[in-house]
């Protein structure tokens, strides 16, 4: 199975041009790493409305992995998993609390995770450190979590 992925910058600063992507480009490194094909990335500002649309975007017609950095924190803006559990079909909780144990700062982390048909969605901190921890205490099952999705049986 091919493991295919989408990467969701959450940042006021990046989409106006003002900062650079430096966890998006991280979390690219990261899953190639680990095998994943990056298909797509894309960068929206913080808010309910342009994450919640770039998520049902991202994944119509898409089976594989959409990973969103940026905006699960506590400021104002922060609204990322607002927006995906706005869209999301089915919570994946463990996922989710794994991530959050991946470090002490982890535990401010409000990510969620959850599916959208053939999609696995993913909340990662927005700092390049963080998204990344995040994702590696959790990369070892989803490529078994995509098997599921897609109907494959698992090995």
């Amino acid at each position: 199975m091919s493991l295919n992925a989408k990467i969701l910058t959450v940042s006021d600063s990046v989409s106006l041009g003002t900062r650079k992507d430096r966890s998006g480009e991280e979390l690219a490194g990261a899953l190639a790493n680990h095998g994943f094909h990056i298909v797509e990335r894309r960068v929206v500002p913080d808010g309910v409305a342009p994450v919640a649309a770039a998520l049902i975007e991202l994944s119509a017609v898409f089976a594989g992995l959409v990973v969103t950095t940026g905006g699960t924190g506590f400021s104002p803006t922060d609204l990322t998993p607002e927006a995906t559990h706005s869209v999301i079909e089915r919570e994946a909780p463990g996922l989710a609390e794994a991530m959050r144990a991946a470090s002490p700062l982890g535990r401010l982390s409000r990510g969620i995770a959850g599916t959208i048909g053939q999609c696995l969605v993913i909340n990662v901190p927005g700092s390049p450190k963080g998204a990344v921890e995040s994702l590696e205490v959790v990369v070892d099952v989803l490529g078994h979590a995509l098997e599921l999705l897609a109907g494959q049986q698992p090995h």
